[in-house]
This record gives C-alpha cells, sequence and structure tokens, in this order.
C-alpha cells in the first residue's frame, strides 16, 4: 500500500508539473483543491493538504493583475488553506500552517456606499511569511503583513502589519508577546504598552 501512495504522488507530480509555473520534486497537493497552478511557484517536498482553496486572481472588475503565490522548499499545509492572491504571497522554507487557516493580499474596500463591498475594486498588499515559522489553527494573515522567520502565529489569531524575527504573536489583533533573546538563549516576555 505505501508503495502505491509513493507511485501515485510520483506519477501526479509528473503530470501536474506541466500545469504550475514551478512544481519542486516531491511536491504534493491532495485531491479536493481548488487552484490555479499556473500562478504557484513551488519549491520541492512542499505537502497540502485536503480541500485548500489556494486562488490566483489574475482580474476583478475588468483590472488586471499578476499574482505570484511562492512556496518554498519543505512548506507544509493541513487542510482547508484559504490562499486568495492578486500580488504577491510568500511562504518561506520550512514553514508548517495548521488546518483552517486564511492568507490573502486582498482588501475589498467599502468606500462607495452606493456600490456593493464586492463590486468595488480591489486593492493589494504583498504578504509575507518567513522561514521556519509555525502558523496554527484558524488564523487570518491580512494584506501588507510581514511575519519575520521563525515565528509562531497562536491559534485563532488575526495577524496584519510586522511580526518580528524569533518572536509569538497571538490574539487579535495579534501581538508578538515572547521574542527569542540570543544573550540568555531563552524565550522572553515582550513589554507590552
Amino acid at each position: 500500500m505505501k508503495y502505491l501512495r509513493y507511485a501515485y504522488r510520483i506519477l501526479w507530480w509528473q503530470f501536474n508539473r506541466l500545469f504550475f509555473a514551478q512544481l519542486g520534486k516531491r511536491s504534493y497537493f491532495q485531491k479536493g483543491i481548488l487552484v490555479t497552478p499556473k500562478y504557484i511557484y513551488c519549491g520541492k517536498q512542499v505537502r497540502v493538504g485536503r480541500n485548500c482553496r489556494i486562488e490566483g486572481v489574475a482580474r476583478y472588475n475588468n483590472i488586471s493583475f499578476q499574482p505570484q503565490i511562492l512556496i518554498k522548499e519543505n512548506v507544509s499545509i493541513q487542510q482547508n488553506l484559504h490562499l486568495t492572491c492578486a500580488s504577491k504571497i510568500e511562504i518561506g522554507k520550512n514553514t508548517a500552517i495548521a488546518a483552517n487557516v486564511t492568507i490573502t493580499d486582498i482588501h475589498h474596500p467599502y468606500v462607495d456606499i452606493n456600490i456593493p463591498i464586492e463590486k468595488q475594486n480591489i486593492e493589494t498588499k504583498e504578504v509575507k511569511i518567513g522561514e521556519d515559522c509555525k502558523i496554527y489553527n484558524n488564523s487570518v494573515i491580512l494584506p501588507g503583513t510581514t511575519i519575520g522567520k521563525h515565528c509562531t502565529i497562536g491559534a485563532n489569531s488575526v495577524v496584519s502589519g510586522n511580526i518580528p524575527d524569533y518572536s509569538v504573536a497571538v490574539g487579535s489583533p495579534a501581538k508578538a508577546i515572547k521574542h527569542y533573546n540570543f544573550e540568555t538563549k531563552q524565550w522572553e516576555k515582550t513589554n507590552q504598552t
């Protein structure tokens, strides 16, 4: 049974690499995924769970976009990721994303009250998640967010803005509550004002 799964994944990779902008060796997306692979640049050994929606938005309200979804090597994504991109989203190598996470670089403004929100032009701001991060269940990563290297984002957090390298961030809005001190070689609480 193990060999059949391995053979299936090799066949899946050989067939699907033709449709992706880039699909690294030993990368695999499970069934039930809605993707626009031509906008996805995928490194080696990426694993994506079931029922994920990874979508590059190339056109909205007759405005063209050039989405780039960069998933670096050895990223693991559990089920039900909702990722929408019209500009650029980058997920650093060795990052793990738990179930039911949302990542988007798209904002639906509500400026004109005479036009339904979904029919107004979208705004975009790039998102970058550093390498060696862990994003826990049900977190939401909003447009314009930068998460540094080796960060932990707690479950149910809503992240907007910048999270520094080697931080633990939680809450809605998420705030860094711990950081790693290289002098003491310990995780320390962050001073909150």
